[in-house]
Formats: structure tokens, sequence, C-alpha cells
């Protein structure tokens, strides 16, 4: 397919809110095409290592960024999880060998949300394009949706008012940009909150697992970090006291809070005003799918800006969202339970279910993120 409609299309002002990995995508995708987008944050730069939230890249991403070279410098980064466990007691429930997927990658890579910015960031230098840090829309209505207005503080506290030809707010789940155009965020928030940890070894660990244990109620997630570095997510508040560490902890690096909200913005997109990754949708990190879904919207986004196509972009993006939203909360529900007949239900069928091929097929789909639309201009096999 091509990548452009002529010069006068890549004139065309692009100003993206939000330098976290969708943003920096959408960046780094356009700039590729031969647009100069001018990409701002309101942040002091890229996300800590140690703070960062979003670890799985699925196949389908790093198919995405192999275009701009960033997909194989992830891959020389990250952790390869080759295995993925959910246990029940002594019992398996689930065993997936990521690398039985079909394609050029194995179905997920684990690799902190900073390193993954920094690789971004760095790419997006080639093109002689930085984020420009400490700079904020300022809230208020977007009153022009085809010539959007919108005002930016400086660092310095200066004010500068801009109109670009397209906006895209991809300023994360509280966005202004989705806020200044008026958009609910509907959907619902579980009651139970998850905590998390990150535990530092004196000696490297086996990374190549990602587990789940089911204590039913309540579970403790394993997921590789670093080649020393184990993150550990559970609905348990006290659930340290049971982690089983495989080495001796050097330190704890991190430790955060959260509720899990499944919730997503109907249109995408409104004018010339575009919203992608946790500004338009938010779910549970069950399957790792959340920065990688937004990777995406970021991807299709440059790619239909760049055929003159971008008012086809919220119908294009909503069945792929939907269908993920409907799939995290399902799992979610599974390692959540607490209804005795109902884990017991899931204890029998789920390893039963497996064993059949087109439902382990599936699953390895939907780990690697194969389970959405084929982007059109990828012209290798996945």
């Amino acid at each position: 397919m091509g990548d452009g409609v002529g010069g006068k299309a890549k004139s065309r002002s692009i100003l993206i809110a939000g330098a976290g990995p969708v943003g920096l995508t959408a960046a780094l995708e356009l700039a590729r095409r031969g647009f100069a987008p001018r990409i701002i944050d309101d942040g002091t730069g890229p996300t800590p290592a140690e703070e960062s939230r979003a670890l799985g890249v699925n196949a389908r991403t790093l198919t995405l960024l192999s275009a701009c070279g960033v997909g194989e410098r992830i891959i020389a980064a990250a952790q390869p999880i080759e295995h993925f466990r959910v246990r029940s007691g002594e019992k398996t429930l689930i065993e997936l060998d990521t690398r039985q997927v079909n394609g050029r990658f194995s179905a997920v890579h684990a690799l902190a949300q900073g390193r993954t910015e920094r690789l971004l960031i760095e790419a997006l230098s080639t093109h002689g394009i930085a984020p420009e840090w400490q700079t904020a829309v300022v809230a208020g209505e977007v009153a022009d949706l085809r010539k959007p207005e919108v005002t930016l503080r400086h660092a310095d506290g200066a004010m500068e008012t801009v109109r670009p030809d397209i906006l895209v707010g991809a300023d994360g789940a509280h966005s202004v940009v989705r806020k200044a155009l008026g958009a609910g965020f509907p959907g619902e928030a579980l009651e139970a909150y998850f905590y998390l940890a990150d535990f530092r070894y004196e000696d490297p660990v086996d990374t190549h697992v990602a587990e789940i244990s089911l204590f039913d109620p309540g579970m403790i997630g394993r997921l590789p970090v670093a080649a020393d570095v184990i993150r550990y997510i559970s609905t348990l508040e006290g659930f340290e006291s049971r982690i089983v560490h495989p080495a001796k902890v050097a330190e704890k690096t991190w430790a955060s809070q959260f509720r899990i909200h499944f919730r997503h913005v109907e249109p995408m997109a409104k004018g010339n005003v575009f919203l992608a990754g946790d500004a338009a949708h938010i779910h549970s990190p069950a399957g790792a799918r959340g920065m990688n879904l937004g990777i995406e919207d970021a991807c299709w986004l440059a790619w239909l800006i760049a055929e003159g196509r971008e008012q086809e972009y919220s119908a294009l993006r909503i069945p792929a969202v939907k269908q993920v939203l409907k799939q995290t909360y399902g799992l979610t529900r599974l390692i959540t339970m607490i209804n005795p007949l109902a884990i017991e239900a899931r204890n029998l069928l789920a390893p039963l279910l497996l064993r059949f091929g087109p439902a382990r097929l599936a699953l390895l789909r939907s780990v690697a993120g194969y389970d959405t639309p084929k982007p059109p201009w990828i012209d290798w096999a996945e």
C-alpha cells in the first residue's frame, strides 16, 4: 500500500499531546512517512524505568515497530517470555509456549515501558524531532473541530496558542484533549484493588516464565522486568508474605496499588481531533494488551493520515478496542472469581479446553496481539 498522498498533505501541521509510547509511536510513524509532527508532554521526561507500569511487548507491536527499526532494538533489550502458566494450588490450568505462535516473533517479550520510550525517542531523533517536555495542553473546549485551536503552557509559564491541522490526544487516561472534546469516558471499575511490587535480586533469575498463581480467592502474578528484577501483582493486600522468591532479595524497587477500569470513548475522533491509547480506552493489564493496543492505534492513525483517510480511523479502531476490552474483562474475571462453584468449574474446564489445538492457538494469537485486523501496510506474514 502507498505511504502518502503527496507533498501538500504532508505539509499539514500535526500536534501530538502526550509523549508516552503511543504518542512517540504516532510521531515516529508520521515522521518516517515525511511529516514533521510536533509532540509535547507535561512531564519532565520518559517514564522512570523503576515505575514502568507497562511491561509486555507483543508480537504485533514488534511487527509494527520493525518498519522504523525499533522492533529489533526492543528484542535486543527485552526479556523473551517463553512460557506462560496459570496454576491453582498444585494444578496447572494453562501452560503455553509462546514461541509456538506463527510469525516472525514469539508472542511476547518483557521490557519496562521507560526503556521502550527511550528507544522510540532515539529513533525519532534521527528525524530531527524531539518531545517538548513540561509543555501542557491547557484545559478548555475545542470549538472548531476541523481546525482545532488549543492553548499550550510552557515550563516557564508562557502561554502559546496553536491551530494545528490535526490534533492527536495520546495524553493518557485523564486526557485533557478528550475532555476538551466534551467526550465521555463510560465504563466501570472493578471493586477490588490490585497491588504490585518489583524486587531486584542479588543474582540473575529465570525471566523466561510469566506465571499466575491462584489462591481462590485471590491471585499473585509473576512477571519479568529485567534479568534480575521480577514484578509481582496481586489482588491480595498482604501478598508479599506469600511470595516465594527465586533468589536473595537485594531491594524492593517499586510498589504501587490501583483499581482496574474498563472504559472507552466512542467515537475515537471528532473532526480533525483524534484519540489514541489510554486517552481512548483503558482496561485490565490481563493479557498485556494496554500499551500494545495504543501503539496499534498510533500506527493505524499515522498510516491513515498519510493516505488521506484519517476520517476512517474511529470506525476501523472501535471494533478492535471493544474486542480487547471484552477479552481482558473475561480474563480478569477468571482470575479474580470468588464463588467456590465457579472456581471449581474453571479449574476443571480450562485444562480440558486448552487440550484442543484451536483453543490453544486462539489464546496464543491473543497474547501475540494477532487477533485484531492485520495492518494493510504490513507486507510480511504473521
